[in-house]
């Protein structure tokens, strides 16, 4: 039986290399991202197959995309893993940190569903994005982000309507604060630990393997029914107030 391939993008980050781990086993997970020596040791480690792609630019998207096809000759599935985290209320956000923040959340999230739908449309697949819990429920000091993650929850909505014809399923992710290097300035900070673990009605933070877990069942064809959909992974943050 041939093995799906998928594209995650990202590879290198907490999710993106906890999503290739849990993909290794069942399907062909193509590790992608910038950083080519980190892609390096984690394709090794795994024995999996890495291309370097810029995700927040268009054209690299596409060729990376072409280059799975070309390579594996198929593309099944694609998670798109790449983020940033700026926490600043509005009037202290530079111009530039929040075209940045839409361009590494929101550009990359377009540049693969417009990659993704033509070269899925024979076969039909899975993509999934990232939001966040903050783009759900009003934060302080994440006016950036948030609207960057929006927009990216928009975007799914919408592209799952425009090619449900060819069965192009797009589905997002929201999680709350995770354990990863990305947020390793909250998690590193006692104080800050704490507060954030108090938000959440579970009484912690999330772990990358519990969100890459929610995208390898997405990504799974047993859930063809399930497209245009934002679900929640945030221990309780953005509906639930327990205390």
């Amino acid at each position: 039986m041939t093995r799906p391939v998928h594209l995650i993008l990202g590879a290198n980050g907490g999710i993106g290399s906890a999503l290739a781990r849990w993909l290794i086993g069942e399907a062909t997970p193509v590790l992608a991202g910038r950083n080519a020596e980190a892609l390096g040791s984690l394709a090794a480690e795994l024995d999996a197959p890495s291309i370097v792609v810029d995700p927040c630019d268009v054209t690299s998207v596409a060729e990376g995309v072409k280059q799975v096809i070309a390579d594996h000759g198929r593309i099944d599935g694609i998670a798109n893993c790449v983020g940033s985290l700026l926490l600043k209320p509005a009037h202290l956000t530079k111009p530039e940190e929040f075209d940045d923040t839409l361009r590494t959340n929101l550009g990359s999230a377009f540049a693969v569903v417009r990659a993704a739908a033509p070269a899925m449309r024979k076969a039909g697949g899975s993509v999934v994005l990232f939001s966040s819990a903050a783009a759900r429920l009003g934060l302080a000091n994440h006016e950036a982000i948030a609207a960057a993650k929006a927009g990216v929850t928009g975007l799914a909505r919408s592209a799952a309507a425009t090619y449900a014809s060819w069965n192009v399923r797009f589905n997002v992710i929201a999680p709350g604060l995770v354990r990863t290097p990305l947020a390793d300035r909250i998690t590193s900070n006692e104080a800050a630990l704490k507060a954030s673990t108090g938000m959440h009605a579970l009484g912690r933070i999330g772990e990358p393997e519990e969100i890459a877990s929610l995208a390898r069942w997405l990504l799974d064809p047993a859930q063809s029914w399930i497209t245009g959909q934002e679900i929640g992974a945030d221990g309780g943050l953005a509906t639930l107030r327990s205390r």
